[in-house]
């Protein structure tokens, strides 16, 4: 079989309102794809940083997987979450983006989003906090009713990843 190594660091996240943040991360594949080694989901520590706009969360991701074909592409999905002082947690947006497919280190940054909600909800968010959220968080990936949500621009997360790949040319799948 035609085998993806995906070595590499979530980095950390630019760009939201607020720091304290922390992230929710996960890697889905297609039904051809199959997990050799590594976790495919995890979550960082809050970062909190002093003075600066960039929360680092520096946290490894490796991953093994074997295929017999491309369809079903590795992507990586975040949530990206806010801690308040009072150690409750709000979504601050969600992103996705797919593995590159040629080998080598790749810097990736993966723009993230949130449901805007109505006008009612927007006004209670600002005073009480909380916000809309998904029911279903495979709709950040699958993209299926994705298109119809009213949502709003958030930060980006920065990714860092090395993809080795092996026997692709063997097994007559072409990247």
């Amino acid at each position: 079989m035609a085998e993806v190594h995906i070595v590499g660091q979530i980095q950390g996240a630019t760009g939201f309102p607020e720091h304290s943040l922390f992230c929710k991360w996960g890697i889905h594949a297609g039904g051809a794809w199959r997990i050799i080694n590594g976790q495919r989901e995890g979550q960082t520590q809050v970062d909190l940083p002093q003075n600066e706009a960039v929360a680092v969360w520096s946290h490894p991701i490796d991953i093994h997987y074997a295929t017999k074909g491309l369809q079903g592409w590795p992507k990586v999905h975040v949530q990206v979450w806010h801690q308040d002082s009072f150690g409750r947690n709000e979504l601050y947006g969600y992103g996705f983006v797919h593995i590159p497919t040629s080998p080598g280190i790749h810097d990736i940054e993966c723009p993230t989003w949130k449901p805007a909600g109505s006008w009612s909800e927007q006004v209670m968010q600002y005073f009480v906090g909380g916000g809309p959220q998904l029911r279903n968080p495979d709709l950040v990936y699958s993209g299926a009713d994705r298109y119809s949500l009213k949502t709003m621009a958030m930060g980006k997360v920065h990714l860092q990843l090395s993809i080795i790949t092996r026997n692709f040319d063997r097994y007559g799948v072409e990247c």
